[in-house]
């Protein structure tokens, strides 16, 4: 079926083109894991309907019409012949019932930002230019409960009731980021794999840290939020090569 039929045929096509094209591109930086961790995007004003991935397709292969569209308030959703995972639905669709301003989640267990979640300290500080993006703006939960059911998904989601705390380092597991839309979302959740990556490169030197002042990494920070928007600029470039290699992630 061509593009153009598949998008009269389904709601939201924007979003869910958006949503594919970062599903396949996790997947090329290999910060996906099997079957595994899932993304969501609201598609309601008040977040209660959202798009997911569907239950054990590999984000190499998710296309824009595999989405599924999942009411968070529909407590039969996993009775449903195309049910989402049960954690997906554990974790997103509680986020968004109790946090409206996630409009976007992304959760992975991608390599860098997993070994941060496994120190005793799991905090990032501030070396770098990436790694200041993050100061003051990343929960740290200390209290793994196990796979991310209702309940899991329940506590997860109180931590984000302070809306300029973005990034959760999910201790023992993995990381949860949000944002107001796919691009945004995505692009934090890259950035901190890369500052990840910086600081537990820096820690295998055995050298001291050379960390910077609060008041910079503040100012970093802020200067960082305010820069004009590369954040839809980037995943607009990832789209046009995946587009250009003939991938199947609008279909």
């Amino acid at each position: 079926m061509k593009i153009a039929q598949v998008k009269s045929n389904v709601n939201f096509w924007r979003e869910r083109t958006d949503l594919a094209a970062a599903f396949r591109w996790t997947a090329r930086l290999n910060m996906h894991e099997a079957v595994a961790n899932h993304f969501s995007l609201t598609v309601s004003n008040d977040g209660t309907k959202f798009l997911v991935n569907p239950n054990m397709v590999h984000f190499s292969r998710i296309r824009a019409s595999d989405l599924l569209e999942l009411d968070s308030q529909n407590p039969d959703t996993l009775k449903l012949p195309n049910a989402p995972d049960p954690t997906a639905w554990g974790l997103h669709g509680t986020l968004h019932r109790l946090c409206p301003h996630a409009k976007c989640a992304m959760h992975v267990h991608s390599d860098y930002a997993t070994i941060l979640a496994s120190l005793e300290d799991s905090n990032l500080p501030a070396i770098d230019q990436n790694s200041a993006m993050f100061f003051n703006r990343v929960i740290v939960d200390n209290n793994y409960g196990g796979l991310a059911f209702e309940e899991e998904g329940e506590r997860c989601a109180a931590f984000f009731l302070d809306a300029k705390k973005k990034v959760m380092i999910m201790g023992n597991h993995g990381i949860l980021v949000i944002g107001s839309n796919v691009a945004e979302t995505f692009n934090r959740m890259y950035y901190f794999e890369r500052a990840a990556r910086t600081y537990i490169k820096a820690l295998q030197t055995g050298m001291k840290l050379r960390v910077l002042p609060d008041e910079i990494a503040e100012k970093t920070a802020t200067e960082l939020e305010n820069y004009p928007s590369d954040d839809s600029k980037h995943l607009e470039e990832l789209k046009k090569i995946l587009v250009s290699e003939g991938s199947d992630f609008q279909s």
